[in-house]
């Protein structure tokens, strides 16, 4: 174990923060409830980003950008959406700040906005108020806009990566001429949130549908992929809107038809964000740091020299040098650490950055002709000959790419009990899992289970089997078989 790291037995939330400081990850930001983040972690969510980026562009999706600030009377437009976010809200009322008789600084009662404006907590608003100027016609749509943008919701509870006051992500906004088009839209974008995360982040999910409850604010439906975190809770990791004619009615946004008639067009939004830093964290981290999928990884290799002195250096450098450079043209994320830390503190360090594949290079390795490999995944080190490597290094990372989530598979399913009492039911959430059961349907159930044992339904996944089954609380027939967990 690191040196300073929590071990997740003792306590999973400070190891968890640990591992994003001692990471370098991300650190604390002056207000609370932000966070900066760090190079390391930039890039980690950079690969994320760039990965889903490329996904949604094969799929006919382009990129633009909104405004941050959005006229509040926008939110009053449509009363779901702004019921959901009002209490989340930061509010801009002034645009200057003076100096005061004594030298301090106050914000100047003359410069009071007319209209307040909202910062983004998310975009609906506004880009519909562009739509209605953009779309006029069957021939513009359907629009699919997708922007990268910061997001800024007001927590009173925050955990990095997890839910900060401010956070970065994607949010695509899409417009079609029927419902069922924008159903199939909405069930793309999911189906591409699954392979992304399963694919790239080596987790696996469940897809399905939210209730009533727990669907986005303004939305007709929503999808969702929901994941077990290390602990047993759910992390929602992405979800997608059908929105309905909900806002393009809130914003008058019509179209003419191919049979020239008027009508609402068919929306949708969806989003994934830096949470998923923070699930890929917790389902793949332990005590030692992070392990991460060599897909998304900053650095896929990390060569540590072993060197005494300037000789040994030199001789060490040019071994490596053509196998740093037969990496890169293999098209693989390599870094050599020549730092002044000892070996051992370089060991320690890329263990806790959760790097894939660690090579270990000393004078005795060159003598030898070979280097040494430790795979993060399993621990796992031995020697390799120079002359494999550039074959070797391609099929080892797709070995720990699929270890880890056959690893997080594994422990998923057997933490998932499909069950018929309810005391069997609190005993199982009270410890953490997933619970796949009968519920009746009926809000009235749901809020009094999640009132009494603070675990939600956090899906109607669409291989769900009602045939025979009974509601786990009320033991009316089930309408739907759910899956149960306390979630983040």
């Amino acid at each position: 174990m690191s040196k300073g790291v929590t071990p997740q037995s003792k306590d999973y939330s400070t190891w968890y923060t640990d591992v994003v400081i001692k990471a370098g990850l991300a650190d604390y930001g002056p207000v609370k409830g932000t966070m900066v983040i760090k190079p390391y972690g930039f890039a980690l969510w950079d690969n994320i980003k760039e990965s889903f980026d490329r996904m949604i562009k094969e799929t006919g999706h382009v990129n633009a950008y909104f405004p941050m600030f959005i006229p509040k009377s926008f939110f009053t437009r449509e009363a779901k959406h702004i019921e959901g976010f009002a209490k989340e809200c930061a509010i801009v009322t002034h645009t200057r700040l003076k100096t005061d008789s004594d030298g301090s600084l106050i914000v100047d009662p003359e410069s009071r906005l007319e209209e307040e404006v909202i910062i983004r907590p998310t975009s609906e608003t506004i880009i519909w108020s562009m739509y209605k100027k953009w779309i006029q016609s069957y021939r513009d749509l359907p629009l699919l806009i997708n922007q990268w943008v910061n997001v800024v919701r007001w927590e009173m509870r925050t955990r990095l990566f997890l839910r900060t006051t401010e956070f970065l992500w994607q949010e695509g906004h899409t417009a079609h001429a029927t419902a069922e088009e924008a159903e199939e839209e909405t069930l793309l974008i999911l189906e591409l949130y699954r392979q992304l995360a399963e694919d790239f982040l080596a987790i696996p999910v469940l897809t399905g549908l939210k209730t009533e409850a727990e669907k986005f604010a303004g939305a007709e439906k929503t999808y969702c992929i929901e994941a077990m975190m290390g602990d047993k809770r759910s992390l929602q990791a992405g979800t997608s809107h059908y929105l309905g004619q909900n806002f393009a009615k809130a914003f008058d946004v019509t179209f003419q038809t191919k049979d020239n008639k008027e009508d609402y067009v068919y929306a949708t939004s969806w989003g994934i964000s830096t949470r998923l830093v923070g699930a890929v964290i917790m389902v793949h981290g332990d005590d030692k740091g992070l392990r991460l999928p060599p897909k998304i990884a900053p650095y896929q290799v990390v060569i540590v020299p072993i060197a005494r002195n300037k000789d040994h250096e030199k001789l060490v450098k040019d071994f490596i040098e053509p196998i740093t450079f037969g990496l890169k043209e293999n098209n693989v994320r390599v870094h050599e650490d020549w730092s002044d830390n000892s070996p051992g503190f370089k060991f320690n360090e890329w263990e806790m950055k959760g790097a894939p594949i660690r090579m270990e290079v000393g004078p005795r390795d060159v003598e030898n002709n070979q280097v040494v490999l430790v795979r993060r995944d399993t621990n796992e080190k031995f020697n390799i000959g120079k002359e494999d490597l550039l074959n070797k290094i391609p099929t080892l990372l797709d070995e720990i790419q699929l270890s880890l989530f056959e690893q997080a598979k594994n422990f998923r399913d057997e933490n998932t009990h499909t069950i018929n009492s309810y005391d069997e039911f609190k005993d199982i959430v009270s410890n953490g899992g997933f619970v796949r059961c009968g519920w009746d349907g009926d809000a009235v159930t749901e809020t009094a289970i999640k009132n009494e044992t603070k675990a939600t339904i956090r899906c109607i996944p669409f291989d769900e089997q009602t045939e025979g089954l009974s509601c786990i609380y009320s033991g009316k027939p089930a309408k739907h078989e759910v899956i149960y967990a306390k979630a983040y």
